[in-house]
């Protein structure tokens, strides 16, 4: 009686129906306590959306990431990944991003012992399992205190994919900002370890150089940078396997 009056009060018509449901199947068989078992239930399907490319928004809320006079990486990221995102989408391409505002990712990362950063790396990498994006892209910026240091540099995967990646998007930044450098692989680093799909860090420029910092600051050269990314992911996806 409690649910139909639950129905009731949704609306006469839904009452009507939730009676209906509760009397129907009804026998002398289910009275005398031999109601047939439901039948199984289906797996969850996996609701989660998949994508082409998962932008990892590179640090967020508490963690700053690297800074100077004010100005914090996390913010730069965030602009950048924005822009990225908006272009590949012009171009067909699904795109997805991390984290859209200025917030932690550890703060989602409630179940785990560890650390706020080692949460926040959890949760980056766990996503990319959820999500199974074709490829993982985490935006970045550099810093050196050695003041000839300047450019873009992207670090990839040591497998042949995560490395056809990189060099696409090393070549598109070399040729927006004027520079010759060549991608790197690398071990060290959590995501790149933990990922599963063709994964690249792109260090868009570095912080600590005048000329570079004027780049990362402008919207103008936000978009810059991230035109030459797109570029790149477009042109690994004309010829990856």
């Amino acid at each position: 009686m409690a649910r139909i009056r639950i129905l009731r009060f949704v609306g006469r018509g839904v009452a009507v129906a939730g009676v209906a449901l509760l009397l129907s199947g009804w026998s002398r068989d289910d009275a005398a306590g031999s109601r047939k078992p439901p039948p199984p239930v289906s797996p969850v399907p996996h609701t989660m959306p998949a994508t082409d490319v998962l932008i990892d928004v590179g640090h967020g809320g508490i963690d700053s990431g690297t800074y100077w006079n004010g100005i914090h990486e996390k913010d730069i990221n965030l602009a950048i990944s924005r822009k990225l995102y908006l272009i590949l989408r012009s171009h067909g391409v699904s795109a997805a991003m991390n984290r859209t505002g200025d917030y932690a990712l550890s703060d989602d990362n409630r179940w785990h012992r560890a650390s706020r950063h080692n949460r926040d790396l959890s949760q980056r990498g766990g996503l990319s399992d959820e999500i199974r994006p074709d490829i993982f892209v985490s935006i970045h910026v550099n810093w050196s205190p050695r003041r000839k240091n300047r450019g873009p540099l992207v670090i990839h995967q040591n497998e042949g994919r995560s490395a056809l990646l990189a060099a696409f998007i090393q070549d598109g930044l070399n040729r927006q900002q004027n520079t010759r450098k060549l991608p790197m692989s690398s071990r060290k680093y959590y995501v790149l370890n933990r990922v599963r799909v063709p994964s690249v860090i792109v260090e868009t420029a570095y912080l600590s150089d005048p000329r570079d910092r004027e780049l990362l600051t402008s919207a103008r050269g936000q978009t810059r940078i991230a035109m030459a990314i797109a570029e790149g992911i477009l042109a690994y996806r004309c010829v990856a396997p």
